[in-house]
């Protein structure tokens, strides 16, 4: 066995038994990219070096801006007046709370980027509200850790400017822009699956459909939503970079939080300071080992080696298209959604791009497939907090959850099949 082979082999298998063994995350890329440098000779000044420069990152200066900024108008009073705009919007329907529960994630993931803070924020008030009101406390749970899916995809989502600084080249407004419509998308499907289920299973509706409710709910709102269009609009129209527009929205949103909506007080704003700051480092920590990880990866030539093996297997775009969402989908059960962007987008973006897959398009494929990830065990992080808010076992919660996956598997295969979802709007901007 040659010295490269060698190298691989030690670099992959010490990687996935760590995984396998629970190892966090961070230690099991760290450490088999050492006794990768190990078994080559390298010296271990390689791996200070490539970390520094896995952060060393004017793009990635976002990254800590969009977290602050979805930390505090997620804890600053607005997840309640959300809830309410999209009970005004949807709340009609048979099963209206369940299409409440979808609605106010498109909105709240808008604000926070994060399915985790999405769950735990309007989980630990709809899960409640929807078994009050007849609903299985399962079901509710499912359709809360799905829909939460939606705020990976829809703006801004830092998830989104990993990928764009991992991929290289490619414009953060241009993904932001594209998250739109398959967010909306999701949304739509999961919204057609809970109506069938309650339908079948009798749910209520709510009070009929006002406009004059809905416009109050919107002016009430506004605010909120608001600093979405700060970030997208400013990015978009060139008025100002990712970071600055990150930036300004962390300023609009403590203003917001602190002054309108009076949901935090300053110490509150520490207090979100510091669960920031806990966040980031678990962020920056991925980032930087994952660059080691990477930089093993490229000087063994691993990405190609996979793309030949990958299309060595088949030269049918279709079919390579359904082994990349395969991959990505495996991936999601055992890593987080970080690691797998900055592991598997060097790996995988030269075949998609081969088979006329756009990268921006390619960069929502990624954050679904890792989306549905964060619900699948055994290292579902969403589906974890899910139940611990419902006080469920995880078991019934993923089997309440299987319609759900049936539905985000049809919006990926759409996705992945009809560019024009993803490309419409970035490409009607510019």
């Amino acid at each position: 066995m040659g010295g490269e082979s060698l190298a691989i082999m030690v670099l992959l298998v010490s990687f996935f038994l760590m995984i396998f063994l629970r190892f966090p995350i961070a230690y099991a890329v760290a450490l088999s990219s050492v006794f990768c440098l190990m078994s080559q000779g390298l010296p271990l000044s390689t791996v200070c070096q490539q970390m520094v420069k896995g952060i060393s990152s004017f793009s990635l200066m976002a990254v800590p801006f969009f977290i602050v900024m979805g930390s505090l108008m997620g804890t600053g009073g607005i997840s309640e007046k959300l809830i309410a705009l999209a009970n005004a919007c949807v709340g009609w329907m048979r099963g209206g709370m369940a299409m409440v529960n979808i609605v106010a994630s498109y909105f709240f993931g808008g604000i926070s980027g994060s399915a985790s803070a999405d769950t735990a924020s309007l989980g630990s008030i709809l899960i409640p509200m929807m078994v009050d009101q007849g609903y299985d406390a399962d079901f509710s749970t499912a359709v809360t850790i799905t829909s939460s899916c939606e705020g990976l995809l829809v703006p801004p989502s830092h998830n989104m400017v990993i990928y764009a600084t991992t991929a290289g080249g490619i414009s953060v407004g241009s993904l932001f822009l594209a998250g739109y419509i398959p967010g909306a998308l999701l949304a739509f499907s999961l919204m057609v699956g809970s109506y069938i289920i309650s339908v079948k299973r009798n749910y209520p509706k709510g009070e009929k459909f006002s406009m004059s409710n809905l416009l109050k709910q919107l002016s009430v709102s506004f605010w909120a939503l608001a600093a979405v269009l700060i970030v997208v609009v400013g990015v978009v129209c060139g008025l100002f970079t990712a970071t600055e527009s990150a930036a300004i929205a962390v300023i609009y949103s403590l203003i917001v939080s602190v002054y309108i909506y009076k949901g935090l007080d300053w110490k509150g704003v520490w207090r979100v300071l510091g669960d920031s700051v806990d966040t980031l480092s678990i962020v920056l920590i991925l980032i930087s080992t994952s660059s080691i990880f990477g930089y093993c990866l490229t000087r063994l030539h691993v990405p190609d080696l996979a793309a030949n093996a990958i299309t060595g297997l088949t030269s049918n775009p279709i079919l390579l298209a359904l082994l990349l969402n395969l991959i990505l989908l495996v991936l999601g059960c055992i890593m987080d959604m970080a690691p797998i962007i900055l592991i598997a987008t060097p790996i995988l973006l030269p075949i998609a791009t081969s088979i006329g897959i756009d990268p921006v398009q390619f960069g929502i494929i990624v954050v679904l497939n890792c989306g549905i990830g964060l619900l699948t065990p055994p290292v579902g992080a969403v589906l974890f907090i899910g139940s611990a808010v419902a006080k469920l076992p995880m078991e019934k919660v993923v089997k309440a959850t299987l319609p759900f996956y049936l539905c985000m598997i049809v919006t990926l295969l759409l996705i992945t099949f009809v560019p024009a979802i993803s490309l419409w709007l970035p490409q009607m901007l510019g």
